[in-house]
């Protein structure tokens, strides 16, 4: 198992983490002794970076991950967990859940712990207001927090706003060959590298559906030059190959997956690539973008919308629907732009101004596209369900 240096604080981090949010199932809940047996495995070959959060597996990852660590294996890994904002009204909530999440995990110290889903920096303004940095950096002093730092799912411009507002210890971003110009970005991982940021990258495989939900003339892209190598190796090598990259998450579910993965990470070095091999992904991009709906390439120019859309954020979420079949994408629709978000940012928002349109490079007739959008991605019920989940969790 290949490790690389946390530049932060000189800790040697196996390349491939252990993500906790996809453990194998059995009868509507996780199968523990399974689960169990695939971490301390994977420990035995190497990895030691383990990435759960409070809401995980239904509230249940954080526990099964404390009962596999027992029996000694919690010296020999870093733990990852997260604080989720939406259950944050004040910092008594705050308190409540972190010492739960102690109790889960059967620990007295947290490794790294993240301000879990920011999409964008009134997110972190407002836990900051609350006072969530300054007990953050309190447990920090006492050695039960040992990492600060956030995951993020938003836009490139929020992205650099949050990694300046604050001396992270380390960020988590999604990033893979079809997101590196979708979220942070590749710009947005080298900026946090420049500023000595360590990156956990997830999603590598956007979920699986970089494996299971490829087009075939993907597939045929990467076959053609080695049959022997799956889409999931191709996708992992080609974020290993960042030398700003720090971790990968993968969330297994099987023991051939711990299997696979642990190959491929034990010798999948920086810059390890091939100009032949990088052209594979020219090509895989090419048909990408031939299936691409919107030819939006998540810029950013034509923000900040007036009306509040994430107009980026919405033909994403779109293109994804036609280029993976992935059939959840209008429940991360609703949670990203609607539920979840600071503020509502769907399509249906739009009021046609056409201040966008000025500015898009790629000329793309915004609003049409929007109503677009709006018409499959929504339906009659989207608003008003949208307002009742908001109410329920609180967020203004």
């Amino acid at each position: 198992m290949l490790k690389r240096i946390n530049q932060k604080n000189g800790e040697k981090l196996s390349v491939l983490g252990f993500g906790c949010m996809r453990f194998p199932g059995k009868a509507g809940g996780i199968d523990e002794p399974r689960a169990i047996a695939m971490i301390r495995d994977s420990i035995e070959k190497g990895v030691n970076y383990f990435d759960t959060a409070y809401i995980y597996h239904a509230g249940k990852s954080e526990s099964l991950l404390g009962q596999a660590l027992t029996g000694g294996y919690r010296e020999k890994v870093r733990i990852a967990t997260k604080l989720p904002p939406f259950m944050v009204r004040k910092m008594e909530d705050a308190r409540r859940i972190f010492a739960k999440q102690l109790t889960r995990l059967q620990t007295g110290y947290i490794d790294y712990y993240l301000l879990h889903m920011l999409t964008d920096k009134h997110s972190y303004d407002r836990l900051a207001g609350l006072g969530v940095m300054t007990w953050l950096e309190e447990l920090k002093a006492k050695g039960i927090v040992r990492n600060i730092g956030f995951s993020f799912h938003g836009r490139k411009a929020d992205f650099e706003l949050i990694l300046k507002a604050y001396p992270w210890d380390f960020c988590q971003i999604q990033y893979n060959y079809m997101d590196e110009n979708n979220q942070a970005t590749k710009d947005g991982l080298k900026l946090a590298a420049s500023m000595g940021i360590p990156v956990i990258v997830m999603e590598p495989l956007r979920g699986g559906r970089l494996v299971t939900h490829l087009p075939p003339e993907v597939k045929k892209a990467f076959s053609a030059y080695d049959k022997n190598r799956s889409p999931a190796e191709w996708a992992l090598r080609w974020i290993w190959n960042h030398p700003e990259v720090n971790v990968v998450l993968s969330g297994m579910s099987d023991e051939s997956q711990v299997e696979e993965n642990i190959r491929i990470a034990s010798d999948a070095a920086p810059n390890s690539l091939t100009e032949e091999e990088l052209k594979v992904f020219d090509n895989v991009r090419q048909v990408l973008q031939e299936k691409t709906r919107i030819p939006c390439t998540a810029c950013g120019y034509c923000m900040p919308c007036p009306a509040g859309v994430d107009i980026p954020g919405c033909f994403s979420h779109y293109n994804d629907k036609y280029l993976t079949n992935d059939k959840s994408v209008r429940l991360k629709y609703f949670q990203n732009l609607g539920a979840m978000s600071a503020k509502p940012a769907y399509a249906s928002k739009c009021i046609s101004c056409g201040k966008c349109e000025a500015h898009c490079p790629q000329s793309i007739a915004i609003r049409d596209r929007l109503k677009v959008v709006s018409r499959e991605m929504e339906g009659v019920l989207y608003r008003p369900v949208v307002g009742i989940v908001r109410k329920f969790i609180k967020i203004k």
